[in-house]
C-alpha cells in the first residue's frame, strides 16, 4: 500500500450517521404514528394532514434543538477537560510526561520506548497527545453541535415527508393501512441502509427498526381508537 493511500474506516461516519438515522427514523415513525392515531379517531382527511404537517415542523425543530443542546454540552465538557489538561501541563510537565508514558506501557510498549514516545509526542503537540491518549478526544469524534442539529432536523423532515406524501395521495378509506404499511417499508429500508453503512447486519438492522415501528403505530392507533370512540 502506498503512503498516499488512506484506509477507509466506518468510525468516521459515526457522527453524521447517528444524527441522520435518528432524525429520519423519528420523522417516519412519529409522523406516521401521529397520522394513524388522528385518522383512527375519525378525524377528517384535512385534519389528519394538518396534524401531520404540524408534527413535521414541531418534530424537526425539536430534533434540532435537542441535538444541538446535547452535542453542545458534550463540546463544553471536552473544552473544560482540555483547559484542565493545559493547566496541568503548565504546572507539572514532567508528571504529565510520566503519566502519558504509563498509558503507553499499559498498552504494551516497553518502558524505555514508552518514555521516548511520550517525550517526542509532547514535544510535537503536548495537548494533542493528552487529548487523544488520556482523554479519548479525537478529531473524528469531536462534538459538532451545529452540524448535528442541521443533520437531525433535515433528516427528520425528509423522513416525515414520506408518510405525509402517502397521506396526501391515498383515499381516506384506505389511509390507515397504506400509511402503516408504507411506513414500515420505509423504516425497514432505513434500518437496512444504516446497518450497511455502519458495517452491521442488514437483516437484523431492518427487523429491529420495523419491530419498534410497528409497536409504536399499534399503540398510537389504540389511543386514537379509544378517544375517537369516547367522543
Amino acid at each position: 500500500m502506498s503512503v498516499g493511500n488512506k484506509e477507509r474506516h466506518r468510525t468516521g461516519r459515526i457522527g453524521w450517521l447517528r444524527a441522520a438515522v435518528l432524525g429520519a427514523n423519528d420523522g417516519i415513525l412519529s409522523t406516521s404514528s401521529l397520522v394513524i392515531g388522528v385518522a383512527t379517531a375519525h378525524a377528517t382527511h384535512s385534519n389528519v394532514m394538518v396534524a401531520g404537517v404540524a408534527g413535521l415542523v414541531a418534530g424537526a425543530m425539536s430534533m434540532a434543538a435537542g441535538e444541538y443542546i446535547s452535542v453542545h454540552s458534550q463540546g463544553d465538557t471536552e473544552q473544560a477537560e482540555l483547559e484542565f489538561e493545559r493547566s496541568e501541563l503548565k504546572a507539572d510537565d514532567r508528571g504529565e510526561r510520566i503519566e502519558l508514558a504509563a498509558i503507553y506501557i499499559a498498552r504494551g510498549l516497553d518502558p524505555s520506548l514508552a518514555k521516548q514516545v511520550a517525550t517526542q509526542l509532547m514535544a510535537h503537540d503536548a495537548i494533542g497527545a493528552h487529548a487523544r491518549d488520556e482523554l479519548g478526544i479525537t478529531e473524528t469524534f469531536r462534538a459538532r453541535p451545529i452540524q448535528a442539529a442541521f443533520a437531525s432536523a433535515a433528516c427528520f423532515a425528509v423522513g416525515a415527508a414520506m408518510p405525509l406524501l402517502v397521506t396526501a395521495t391515498v383515499p381516506p378509506a384506505i389511509l390507515i393501512p397504506f400509511v402503516s404499511g408504507s411506513s414500515l417499508v420505509f423504516l425497514a429500508l432505513l434500518g437496512g441502509l444504516a446497518a450497511r453503512a455502519g458495517g452491521a447486519g442488514v437483516t437484523m438492522g431492518a427487523i429491529r427498526v420495523t419491530f419498534w415501528g410497528a409497536l409504536a403505530m399499534a399503540l398510537t392507533a389504540g389511543v386514537g381508537s379509544l378517544f375517537g370512540t369516547a367522543s
